[in-house]
């Protein structure tokens, strides 16, 4: 379960992202043009720390690209290669913006999601004590049936299209742009649905080691 809070976000994830996206090599669309919201989903962090969400974005008449990110209440240790920014929550305070290809936490979740299936997180806002469910944007499903390995941290992440995130027991993929059309027969999966995309589209994979 994502339990959300209502706030003010100051720079918002668009804006950091608008100002991030422009020097990754993967990233197309024309210059200047205004980072815009597709639709989004969520994993749980077991321990509750880190928030973990993927953006799907354009920019202008951009590709959809996928963006996976995670919120930390402090800074993760040798991950300044993954920052994506910081901005101030009014609620939670200061928050580190990570690309979660680079975060251990957000990786352990997509095998999770992929390989056993979990899914994505249930969203829930908290009004006046009572908390309240927030249909989500998009939905996702993973199309492996059995357990996940333990997923230590990242022992080599490849930023590119798509991203290639190694593990001692599993290697991950992750696909920054979605317009292109792909599917590879035979691996476990995480597919995803939107407004305008109803068809499920493959957003990652993962293969056991």
């Amino acid at each position: 379960m994502a339990l959300l809070h209502r706030a003010e976000i100051s720079p918002t994830k668009l804006e950091l992202l608008a100002a991030w996206l422009p020097g990754r090599r993967w990233f197309h669309g024309p210059a200047g043009a205004e980072v815009v919201r597709v639709a989004a989903f969520r994993f749980d962090d077991p321990a509750g720390e880190v928030g973990i969400e993927t953006m799907l974005v354009r920019a202008g008449d951009g590709p959809v690209h996928q963006v996976p990110l995670t919120y930390r209440g402090a800074p993760l240790a040798g991950a300044d290669g993954w920052l994506v920014g910081t901005t101030h929550h009014s609620v939670l305070g200061e928050r580190w913006v990570y690309d979660g290809c680079g975060d251990p936490v957000y990786v352990a979740a997509l095998a999770e999601a992929i390989l056993a299936g979990t899914g994505q997180s249930a969203e829930f806002f908290e009004v006046d004590g009572e908390r309240r469910y927030r249909e989500p944007s998009m939905t996702v499903t993973g199309t492996g049936g059995g357990g996940a390995p333990a997923v230590g941290a990242p022992r080599r992440v490849v930023d590119a299209d798509p991203a290639l995130i190694l593990t001692d027991t599993v290697e991950l993929v992750v696909r920054r742009r979605l317009d292109d059309e792909e599917e590879r027969v035979g691996v476990a999966a995480l597919t995803g649905a939107w407004p305008g995309r109803a068809t499920p589209t493959p957003l990652a994979y993962a293969v056991p080691r």
